[in-house]
């Protein structure tokens, strides 16, 4: 589903280079949910941007459902990203100004005419990730849990085949935390979506099939909830 091979990507620092990532091979299956962990700037949210065509690798290939993400034009990307990805980002990134329902429908909007099926799925994601009676409501005046929950539905209104996470549950407190990575887990079940969340949180983490560890611009280490030592692993970054 998603491939990522031989990654490699550097910034611009004054006149050095910073490489970010160097050398990255993931690949990830239909319908598997992956945690990308570790320090900051070890290049975590550089790849989920890569993956979701917001900016292209200086090196290697990224390839979903066969499609090769790097080698598009900025507006095949764009549209690919539209029909294809959905974002959930840490601090939400919703338009203050406009209403819960009119920022769950702005994909769409972007994307040509709102029909009829369009707008029975806004209503149907509205009740599913608990905002029923807020549907008029500026998303200035919600909580943080909420506005998180509106975010989510705005990612899943274009039906993706793949969900890209942000640290979703950063800014929130521990029980609203569980909230969030409960509703992205029943979508994630009921849709069989394909879900790479970034994360410094391994309560959140352990949600995943798989988490992937990162350290210095590459992966360090993989463990899977199959493998024998995945609970251990970790009641040992809990303790």
């Amino acid at each position: 589903m998603i491939s990522v091979q031989n990654v490699r990507k550097s910034f611009s620092q004054g006149q050095e280079q910073s490489r970010v990532l160097n050398g990255v091979d993931l690949n990830i299956m239909k319908g598997e949910f992956v945690a990308v962990m570790g320090p900051s700037g070890s290049g975590k949210s550089t790849l989920l941007q890569l993956i979701g065509g917001l900016d292209v690798p200086d090196d290697g290939t990224i390839e979903i459902d066969k499609e090769n993400i790097e080698a598009m034009k900025e507006r095949e990307r764009t549209i690919f990203r539209r029909e294809n990805v959905g974002f959930v980002f840490q601090n939400y990134q919703l338009l203050q100004n406009l209403s819960v329902e009119e920022n769950i429908a702005f994909p769409i909007h972007a994307g040509g005419k709102m029909s009829a099926d369009a707008k029975e799925r806004i209503n149907d994601l509205v009740a599913a990730v608990g905002l029923s009676g807020l549907e008029k409501k500026r998303v200035n005046l919600l909580s943080g849990g909420q506005q998180q929950r509106v975010a989510i539905a705005r990612a899943l209104v274009n039906k993706p085949e793949v969900l890209l996470a942000d640290e979703p549950t950063g800014n929130l407190d521990r029980a609203k935390a569980e909230e969030i990575l409960a509703l992205i887990v029943s979508f994630h079940q009921k849709y069989n979506q394909t879900i790479v969340m970034v994360t410094h949180d391994i309560f959140a983490a352990g949600f995943a099939d798989r988490i992937v560890l990162f350290k210095d611009g590459r992966i360090d280490r993989m463990i899977s909830r199959k493998d024998d030592d995945y609970a251990e692993y970790l009641a040992n970054f809990l303790a």
